[in-house]
């Protein structure tokens, strides 16, 4: 007696691919979250982690990029280490650092949503350099906005110090880290060429 088997894809190959490249992403960003140190002028750290967001969103498009991030803060809900210093845990997600946390996914879908011009991603080499700048300004102003109502929430702050605290000093680093992100992708399309 013979038997009929046949392959039945639950999820489509395009789907699997992109759910691998979101935790691949949200990985990363919990890697940056360890290069992580204490910040005199400020009571958040200072983290790569940001660099993680403008990426995926870049890389991965809006809805993709803000779901890699999505990924990122339920792993450390959970318990995996991958927030600022290895720390985990829901505690984080309504603590100091929450609204920089919480930022992420909404910052991710943003940069995507720019650079690719809505939710189909396009290929990079023809994204011009003002496109990936305005979407990573467009993402800080996000990241701190929430920042600093997080730490306004959190700590009692007057506002004018909690955005010196939380934005302003920050302002050096997230040059940096828009820079790298600007570098990585132009990197990538010269290697690809």
């Amino acid at each position: 007696m013979a038997t009929n088997t046949e392959s039945v894809d639950l999820v489509g190959d395009e789907a699997a691919t992109n759910l691998a490249r979101a935790a691949l992403f949200a990985a990363l960003v919990g890697a940056f979250a360890y290069v992580s140190f204490p910040f005199p002028l400020s009571p958040a750290p200072v983290t790569l982690q940001v660099l993680g967001v403008f990426l995926a969103g870049i890389f991965l498009g809006p809805l993709w990029g803000g779901l890699a991030l999505a990924l990122y803060l339920l792993a450390g809900a959970l318990g995996a280490p991958v927030f600022a210093g290895g720390s985990a845990g829901f505690a984080a997600l309504v603590g100091d650092s929450a609204g920089y946390l919480w930022s992420y996914p909404i910052a991710a879908a943003l940069v995507g949503g720019i650079v690719h011009r809505g939710l189909a991603l396009r290929d990079l080499d023809a994204v011009r350099l003002p496109t990936l700048l305005a979407a990573t300004v467009v993402g800080t102003l996000v990241i701190y906005a929430l920042g600093v109502v997080g730490l306004v929430l959190s700590l009692d702050l007057a506002l004018g110090e909690a955005v010196f605290q939380g934005a302003v000093v920050f302002l050096p680093a997230e040059a940096a880290k828009i820079a790298a992100a600007v570098g990585i992708v132009r990197s990538d399309a010269i290697t690809a060429a």
